[in-house]
């Protein structure tokens, strides 16, 4: 009997498993880079990834404090809830990327393309967009409080409910970017194209800064506060 005993128990446990359905495959946090790899919730601080091909790679709520991911190709790849503090994505194409809820102090996003990105409710203080490309992305509700969006290129971008409190948009495009209801307070728009922005309001103008080559949509004005005294 002991044998047939065995049998039973064998042929129960293969419909138990059968009935599951395959396990959820783990993620390779020892991975090599490459594209589509699973990183989700791994620890990849201080690593040096430059001009890797991370495409369609995930990556939510993965670590990557301090990590250097320059020239790096993220195509399409899911940073969500990812920690970015200090990371460096300079001239990275993030194209498409999903970076939603991202967070990180400091993050370096110089030159990067974040074409179509989404940043919605980005936590993202004191990061440096300088030069990059943010065409047609979601950055609806996002902190980029005394961001660096220097020459960035935001055109039809949706900044709304955006907090852009002292963020500097020196030189910027945002032609066809939707700002309604953004925190400007502080916020420069020195030199910055805003003739074709959406739901601009004159009270976000009022808190904000600019000059004399900021454009503006029409009937908005500029306010006789600009330029801006420099305050600490």
């Amino acid at each position: 009997m002991k044998p047939y005993r065995t049998f039973l128990a064998l042929a129960c446990l293969s419909l138990l498993l059968i009935a599951l359905g395959p396990a959820p495959a783990l993620a390779g946090c020892g991975s090599r880079p490459r594209p589509e790899v699973d990183w989700s919730r791994c620890q990849k601080m201080h690593l040096i990834l430059r001009k890797a091909d991370l495409r369609g790679a995930n990556m939510e709520r993965t670590d990557l404090t301090a990590t250097d991911l320059m020239g790096a190709n993220l195509e399409g790849a899911n940073l969500g809830n990812a920690n970015v503090t200090q990371t460096r994505f300079r001239q990275a194409n993030l194209k498409g990327a999903d970076l939603e809820k991202v967070f990180g102090n400091r993050a370096d996003f110089e030159a990067a393309d974040l074409t179509g990105v989404s940043l919605t409710k980005a936590e993202l203080p004191r990061a440096n967009f300088a030069g990059a490309v943010f065409t047609q992305a979601d950055l609806s509700k996002a902190d980029l409080g005394r961001g660096n969006l220097r020459g960035a290129r935001l055109q039809d971008a949706n900044l709304s409910k955006a907090i852009l409190a002292r963020a500097d948009f020196t030189s910027a495009n945002l032609d066809g970017a939707d700002l309604t209801a953004a925190y400007t307070l502080r916020t420069q728009f020195a030199g910055a194209d805003l003739s074709g922005a959406l739901g601009l309001s004159q009270d976000q103008l009022d808190d904000a800064c600019g000059d004399d080559g900021t454009r503006l949509p029409p009937g908005l004005q500029k306010p006789a506060s600009w330029p801006c005294q420099d305050d600490q």
